[in-house]
């Protein structure tokens, strides 16, 4: 009774170290697909199921100076991609918009101010993922440093001021003078 006890329990070990080296298996054949299509996508246009080799695709896309399609890249990884992913996806969308405004010096930009603006979104978004992400804080803090958001005491100065002007429209009333 023992020994049929021990040999069941081996043949059990045995199923479960069998299944958990053919996950493995699969895991590595997985990896081994997706690096040779990360190096396909930062050679050709080719992208491919795989959230991590679009990522690849997009960064290629941004060393080669393709603003435009590199954004895109990173905007749809950023909604679609797993966290990890669509956190980092983001944040080069972040860098990637804040490096083109930034493409003709600190002095234009004021003319660059929306593309700052969108820079400072990403970072927003990456720190609502990730609060932690010193990169996203610094970086927004660089943006913030660039464009300063208008402040609460200025809005709010500028509400009461245009609530002074406003006129009545009804009749008999009077309007009083300072």
């Amino acid at each position: 009774m023992k020994r049929r006890q021990v040999h069941v329990a081996f043949g059990v070990a045995a199923v479960v170290f069998a299944a958990a080296s053919i996950f493995e298996g699969y895991c590595l054949h997985r990896a081994k697909q997706m690096n040779v299509a990360i190096t396909a996508a930062q050679v050709s246009e080719a992208t491919g199921n795989y959230p991590e080799v679009q990522f690849a695709h997009a960064v290629a896309l941004a060393r080669k100076g393709d603003y435009e399609g590199a954004l895109r890249a990173y905007k749809i990884l950023g909604r679609e991609a797993p966290d990890a992913i669509a956190t980092a996806a983001l944040f080069n969308a972040g860098n990637l918009q804040l490096r083109e405004a930034m493409k003709e010096g600190q002095a234009a930009a004021t003319r660059a101010f929306p593309l700052i603006e969108l820079s400072k979104q990403s970072y927003r978004a990456v720190l609502r993922r990730d609060p932690e992400d010193w990169d996203a804080r610094y970086n927004l803090e660089r943006a913030l440093w660039l464009a300063p958001e208008v402040e609460e005491q200025q809005t709010e100065r500028v509400r009461r001021d245009t609530e002074d002007r406003v006129m009545s429209t009804l009749q008999n009333t009077r309007a009083e003078l300072p």
